[in-house]
């Protein structure tokens, strides 16, 4: 079952009371965890650009969107090797945290979200 999200501040991001002060992935399952940023730092020196490791990680069959919150100001990217794969596998909709917040909340599809929670 798809967990709702409360709300995010800097550094923290609240999902059915729980507050996490880490990125998160939701699963289409509905679990959470803390997210894989060794995946993209590793080549790029920084978790603020998505890999395509990380792409693959992220992705899961039955999947038709991810909602990726880039943080509060926007400053995760994805490489242009992540999403070229991911937009050859579904919908995917970057965007500040607190926009995609809203997006996963409402969204009816079967969905996979990624949180950054920082800048």
């Amino acid at each position: 079952m798809k967990p709702q999200i409360d709300s995010t501040t800097f550094g923290c991001i609240t999902i059915e009371g729980q507050h996490y002060h880490h990125d998160v992935l939701i699963h289409l399952d509905g679990s959470i965890e803390k997210r894989k940023k060794k995946l993209s730092k590793v080549i790029f020196g920084t978790s603020h650009i998505l890999s395509q490791d990380e792409a693959e990680f992220i992705y899961e069959d039955g999947v038709d969107k991810i909602v990726i919150g880039t943080g509060q100001y926007g400053e995760l990217v994805l490489s242009d090797e992540a999403k070229s794969y991911l937009e050859s596998k579904c919908e995917v909709e970057p965007m500040n945290t607190k926009k995609a917040i809203v997006a996963y909340n409402l969204s009816e599809k079967q969905v996979i979200g990624l949180f950054h929670v920082t800048c």
